[in-house]
């Protein structure tokens, strides 16, 4: 893949923190909870409410505000939020609660309408979802898989290192990343095992905080607030 710098028109002095991308769109935040889309080659301020976390999946774009609700669907304190999923938008609690909500149920919200939510009993920190399945590490060292959130999450492995996130693209591609900033890439991964055999530990100069992957780009925030955007 080959790296280039996005820069910004509009955030100039800020840090990146989190980057989310998929349906063509990329969406971000930054050190002063402030999200942002990218526009061909400008990001935009996404609204003015702070954001600490945002997602653009299927049903749109989905935001955690810094009082960690769930902005404008609000009753669940949410610290991280995935839309990336074909059916389904999951969201993580700081306690680690996941709760599931059906995209059917948000693509018809109205103002003023109530959602029902439903919550795995799996603990998990961090998730990121696909039309492949959905994907979790806890803060036990350990890798979750589902092809469907309802009917439960399957232990992948147990890894001896403390783990950040894990990132499934549109495509079914996974990477993750762990407490010490290196980048991994899912291998084995087919349609008779769709959560894959084993690790490749990429390659990079620098330490990533976060990642997103769409459209065979591969969006990194690497550890001094810069995004960067690799292409095959």
């Amino acid at each position: 893949m080959r790296p280039k710098t996005e820069n910004s028109r509009q955030c100039t002095i800020c840090q990146y923190q989190e980057i989310d991308a998929g349906q063509g769109q990329v969406v971000m935040t930054n050190n002063k909870s402030e999200a942002f889309f990218l526009s061909g080659s400008t990001w935009t301020g996404l609204g003015s409410v702070p954001m600490k976390h945002v997602s653009v999946g299927p049903t749109g774009i989905w935001g955690v505000d810094n009082t960690v609700h769930f902005h404008v669907y609000s009753g669940q304190k949410l610290h991280q939020v995935d839309a990336g999923g074909q059916d389904q938008i999951l969201g993580v609690t700081s306690s680690s609660t996941v709760h599931c909500l059906s995209s059917a149920a948000a693509s018809g919200f109205k103002q003023g309408d109530s959602l029902s939510w439903t919550t795995s009993s799996r603990a998990l920190m961090y998730i990121s979802c696909s039309s492949h399945g959905c994907w979790g590490v806890n803060s036990g060292k350990e890798i979750y898989f589902t092809v469907n959130s309802h009917i439960g999450w399957v232990s992948v492995e147990f890894l001896p290192i403390s783990l950040l996130m894990v990132e499934v693209g549109t495509d079914g591609t996974v990477f993750m990343v762990d407490g010490n900033g290196n980048f991994y890439q899912r291998t084995g991964i087919s349609a008779d095992v769709p959560h894959g055999t084993g690790w490749f530990k990429i390659p990079l100069s620098n330490n990533i905080k976060h990642a997103s992957y769409d459209l065979g780009n591969l969006w990194l925030v690497i550890n001094d607030g810069v995004i960067m955007k690799c292409t095959q």
